[in-house]
Formats: C-alpha cells, sequence, structure tokens
C-alpha cells in the first residue's frame, strides 16, 4: 500500500491533538560494565572488551557495578524522583543477534527511580514533563551491516556484530504521557531532550554524545481528535540520535498519522526508524507488549536497598543543575531573557563562564564568543566548543585590550592567529607584530604626517566641520595597520587643528 501524502503541519494540528512520550537510553561512564569487569573504552577494537560474564557463558555470575547504581540515583534525584528503598533487577527475555544471552538484565515492576519531574521551556512558557520512571538496565551489543545503501540488514551482504558495548551500564529514561504542547510539540521534545542531556552532563556520570551512542532517544507519538476522550495509537520511533533529529521525527509523525487518519486508515502499533537524509521515518517492527517480554526476577543478583544515609549523602553531593545555573549566571552578567536563550541555543554558556573564572569580564567574554568567534564556528562548520581556543586564551586576548596593547581590530586578527595554530595570544601578538601603538611621540608625527598628506580634509576641521576628522583618524589607522588608538589618534587631530 502506498503511503498517502503527508498532511502540512498546521493543519494536522488543527484537526489532531498529539500526545507525547520520550524514553531515553543513557550509557553511564563507569570504568567498567554493569556486571563484570570489562573495561568501557568507546572505540576499542571489536570483541576486545568481553569476557564470559558480558557474554553470557554458562557459569558466569554477574556483580552489581556499585558506581553505576551511585550514577542512576543522582539522574534520580535530580530529577526530583523518589528513590526505591527496595527494588531488584529483572530478566527481559527476547531474541537479537547482538544479545549474547538471549535475555536482557533490566527492571521490570520494580525501578530504582519513579515519579519525578524535569520543567523546560519553550518560547517563554514553561512544560513540566513528569518522569514515570528510571530505571537500571545492561546495553546491548551492536551489529554492523556491510553491504546494501541504508546501512540495516535490509538488503545488507553479510551482518557483523561487536559485543563490546553488551553490558555497559545503561539508565532507562520514561516520561509520563507528554500532553497540552499543541503547536509547540515538537520544540517541547527537543526542549526535553536538550535540558536532560545537559542535566546529566552536569552530573558527570556520561558524556551524553549522541553521535556516539550515549544518549539515544526513543520518540512516541500518538493523534487524537481534538475534543476527544482517548488518546490514539502511538508509534515508537527508535534510536534517534540528534537533538534536531528527535524535532523532525515528531513532526514528521504528526504530518504522517494525520494522512494516514485522514485517508481513513488506522494508524499501526510499531517501532519505525528514522532517516536523517530525508527526515522521515520507516516501518520497523510490531511493538511488543511487556508479556511478550516474558519478566522474570533475576535470580543471580541480590535486590538492590539503598540505604537513606547513602541517599542524603549523594542529594548533598549534586552539583548546581542547568536550570538553576542558568538563573545565577543571568542575575550575574545581566542578561536579558533573549540574550540568555541566545547563549544556550548557541552551545556558548560553559565557554563564557570559563572565559569569566578565567578573570574577563562577562560583557567581553559573551561578546567575543557570541560574535566573532560564533562566525568563525559557522564558516568552519563545526560547534563552538570544537574551535581550537580556549576560554584562557579568549581571556588573555581581553587582557591585551584592558590594558592597551591591543584594540578590537588588532584583536580579531590574534584570534585569527590562535585557531591558525600560530600559537599563544602573546606569541600571535609578538610574531605578527599587532600590538597597539603606544608611544605618544610615535603618533603624534605619524599624526602631522596625515594632516599634510590630507589637507582638504584638515581645512574642514578647521572649519569646524568636527565630522571630518573620521577621514583623517580612518588615514591614521591605515598608515598604522590599525595598531593606533583610534580614540587618541582623534584627540591629537583635534588638537593640532584648533577643533579641540
Amino acid at each position: 500500500m502506498t503511503a498517502p501524502t503527508l498532511v502540512p503541519y498546521e493543519e494536522a494540528l488543527a484537526k489532531y491533538e498529539p500526545v507525547l512520550g520520550v524514553e531515553t537510553h543513557i550509557e553511564l561512564g563507569t570504568a567498567t560494565k554493569m556486571f563484570c569487569g570489562c573495561p568501557t573504552t568507546f572505540g576499542a577494537p571489536p570483541n576486545t572488551q568481553v569476557c564470559p560474564v558480558c557474554l553470557g557463558l554458562p557459569g558466569s555470575l554477574p556483580v552489581t557495578n556499585k558506581a553505576a547504581i551511585e550514577g542512576i540515583i543522582k539522574i534520580g534525584l535530580a530529577l526530583n524522583c523518589t528513590i526505591a528503598e527496595w527494588c531488584r533487577f529483572a530478566r527481559k527475555n527476547y531474541f537479537y543477534p547482538d544479545m549474547p544471552k538471549n535475555y536482557q538484565i533490566s527492571q521490570y515492576d520494580e525501578p530504582l527511580c519513579v515519579d519525578g519531574y524535569l520543567d523546560v521551556e519553550v518560547d517563554g512558557e514553561t512544560f513540566r514533563i513528569g518522569i514515570e520512571r528510571v530505571h537500571m538496565e545492561e546495553d546491548t551489543g551492536k551489529s554492523l551491516h556491510v553491504g546494501g545503501a541504508t546501512g540495516r540488514i535490509h538488503g545488507a551482504d553479510y551482518s557483523l556484530v561487536d559485543y563490546n558495548r553488551a553490558g555497559i551500564p545503561l539508565v532507562e529514561i520514561v516520561t509520563k504521557p507528554i500532553t497540552g504542547t499543541g503547536d509547540k510539540a515538537p520544540l517541547v521534545a527537543r526542549a526535553y531532550a536538550t535540558e536532560l542531556r545537559e542535566l546529566v552532563r552536569a552530573l558527570g556520570v556520561s558524556d551524553v554524545r549522541m553521535e556516539e551512542g550515549s544518549m539515544r532517544c526513543d520518540i512516541n507519538v500518538s493523534l487524537a481528535p481534538r475534543g476527544a476522550t482517548e488518546w490514539g495509537t502511538r508509534t515508537e520511533t527508535k534510536n534517534v540520535n540528534s537533538l534536531r533529529s528527535v524535532e523532525r521525527a515528531v513532526r514528521h509523525e504528526i504530518e504522517r498519522q494525520a494522512a494516514v487518519l485522514e485517508s481513513g486508515g488506522k494508524v499501526v502499533q510499531e517501532t519505525r526508524h528514522f532517516h536523517e537524509d530525508t527526515g522521515t521515518t520507516t516501518p520497523g517492527r510490531s511493538k511488543e507488549e511487556a508479556q511478550d517480554y516474558r519478566y522474570f526476577p533475576e535470580p543471580d543478583l541480590v535486590p538492590l536497598a539503598p540505604s537513606r544515609e547513602w541517599v542524603e549523602q549523594l542529594r548533598a553531593s549534586l552539583p548546581e543543575l542547568p536550570a538553576a545555573r542558568r538563573r545565577r549566571v543571568q542575575a550575574e552578567w545581566g542578561l536579558t531573557d533573549l540574550e540568555l536563550r541566545d547563549v544556550v541555543n548557541a552551545g556558548a554558556l560553559d565557554l563564557i563562564e570559563q572565559t569569566v573564572k578565567a578573570g574577563c569580564a562577562p560583557g567581553p567574554a559573551r561578546k567575543w564568543w557570541m560574535n566573532e568567534l560564533s562566525r568563525r564556528a559557522t564558516e568552519q562548520g563545526v560547534e563552538l566548543d570544537e574551535l581550537p581556543i580556549t576560554p584562557a586564551q579568549v581571556a588573555r586576548v581581553q587582557a591585551l585590550i584592558d590594558e592597551g596593547s591591543l584594540n578590537d581590530k588588532l584583536a580579531r586578527q590574534v584570534f585569527e592567529g590562535v585557531l591558525a595554530g600560530e600559537g599563544d595570544p602573546d606569541e600571535v601578538v609578538a610574531a605578527r607584530g599587532l600590538k597597539v601603538v603606544s608611544d605618544e611621540g610615535e603618533l603624534a608625527a605619524i599624526v602631522d604626517q596625515v594632516i599634510a598628506e590630507n589637507a582638504d580634509a584638515a581645512d574642514k576641521v578647521r572649519a569646524g566641520k568636527v565630522a571630518a576628522a573620521g577621514a583623517l583618524v580612518g588615514a591614521v589607522m591605515k598608515a598604522t595597520r590599525g595598531q593606533a588608538d583610534a580614540a587618541r589618534a582623534r584627540e591629537l587631530i583635534l588638537q593640532k587643528l584648533g577643533a579641540s
């Protein structure tokens, strides 16, 4: 059956109300795996970080990683969850080539963290995203499908399996149904994934690199006619691996499901794959229900019973969380809501704060990162924090400006040199000869020469047309390759022409 033409987004939202759900998997950055001592280094040669336990060989027994439990409790506390006093692991049974035991150790009806929330802001409106559960499990291995055009098993010539990832501690965070988002649904989903990533990164329990798979989102979407009392059938788009794609996946599913319903069809409960190149989803498999996994308590692991004392110690150790940090820096730096939003969206908050800690005032720190350096990042097609320059180097450039050794024009040349790998700011200044002309006698001589060479402009200034001094200042700056103090040059010009 040919898929119906998509319904335009605005038309879909005029008739249908979306309900969202987000299931996020986060690999913890522990040194060893969840139930064994194998290392967790990303990018190691295939199948070099495995042992009888994570390969599920007969007779091997798992042992729980305490650091992983500490990590999930921190996440649960930061998400305002209740931490269970007693819970246990379960076996989730299903067959898949990259599942070495043919079951996954997870949690089912007794998760470690429950009933939390995370507030996100979209266009000045706050949405409270309810958290159903945060539970602990082990990651699976990874299949590589070789040949074909899609990288998926269909059409591939053969498949390879790497079990290095099998057994890495994996936290799953499941939201409650997200309602009332209306036409902001894609933006709310993206804002939630963004805020969650920043929160986990602040906790220091994961690098949450979506491009490396250490944070992956499954996006649930359903539509119901406006005014209906029951929600529609949901689909689950699996393993969405960028914030932009979270937004695009929600938008596409709204348009696609609206088209199915408008054509008289029924939305099928299934998993779907998101395609980065087209921004579309395609069917995966029918969605299993809980009974299909045949959950039962894991017999080889003792229950978890974190003491209240330990939980409170972890609560006291939590760092400043992103929302509180934003409120603090906004007050300290005197930013408007729009300015703060621009800084956050540019990924510049950390960089600016580190630059301030290195001794730079907030205003110049924000100016350089949000203007000059942001422009260069865009030109190079990289993220701001991927530029080969450090906050300390930016702070040093501003210090040279503050002490009168550089002006803004020269500072841009210094940034250019640092980004080109020519060394630290002081080395670039020395190598390129970029210091401001600060010798009063030298500057006065240059001013005299410029006045002599630009008699018409000088006569206009003498006649009271002070604006004409701008051309003379420009000539001074040209003569000094931008290294003169423009303000002092103007003062000298006006003095010498009797217009001060």
